[in-house]
């Protein structure tokens, strides 16, 4: 037997293309914009969103039948605050000076409209295991999104990846700044970003023609 069915499947990978958070339900965009500038800072970003969506979406699923209707956005924010709380505390630990970079975007993950809106429109109606694939499957749809990003503005807007150099020294003029080559500062600039969702919004629904119909 198949460890998911295909149902099971289609939570985690529908995501990731047809119905992508950032690109087609057009949600968490301000992130895509604010912390995309490094690669490191997008990974980082995005490994925090599947924690606290994954595990959110099971913790709201298992009180779903005890949660007060008249509460339920209370209770999701601190759940949502709680795990939040944690990741902030891990970077403290491990990753101080990125945790410096990203302190108020992490804070932010507590109202990123991706994670109350699966808290709200899937984790209430269904069990823990489809709670989690659907908050994997949606947080990975995210940070596919943020990595490819991050990837492209710092490469072209610092001529590095992660940190490193990998077109060469500017300073120096080796590799290809040797070929009067010159990083392009608008890239590490939030409208950079922007561009660069559009272009991926663009090539996706290119082919796929059905999503223009249906969005």
């Amino acid at each position: 037997m198949a460890l998911l069915s295909k149902k099971d499947a289609n939570l985690i990978l529908d995501p990731l293309a047809d119905n992508n958070p950032i690109t087609i339900q057009v949600l968490g965009i301000c992130s895509a914009l604010a912390i995309t500038a490094e690669l490191k800072a997008s990974i980082v970003m995005a490994i925090s969103v599947v924690f606290v969506l994954g595990v959110g979406n099971v913790v709201i699923s298992l009180m779903r039948n005890i949660i007060p209707s008249k509460i339920r956005i209370i209770v999701q924010l601190v759940v949502v605050a709680t795990l939040v709380i944690i990741v902030d505390q891990v970077l403290k630990a491990f990753a101080y000076e990125l945790s410096k970079t990203l302190a108020v975007f992490v804070g932010l993950i507590i109202t990123n409209c991706i994670i109350m809106g699966r808290f709200e429109a899937f984790a209430l109606g269904n069990g823990p295991w489809k709670s989690f694939l659907d908050g994997i499957g949606n947080a990975l749809g995210y940070g596919v999104i943020l990595i490819i990003v991050g990837f492209f503005r710092e490469l072209f807007g610092s001529g590095t990846l992660m940190g490193f150099k990998v077109l060469g020294d500017p300073v120096e003029k080796t590799g290809l700044y040797a070929t009067g080559y010159e990083n392009n500062g608008f890239m590490i600039i939030p409208p950079a970003a922007l561009i660069v969702v559009g272009i991926i919004i663009w090539v996706q629904r290119s082919k796929n023609r059905a999503l223009i119909e249906e969005n």
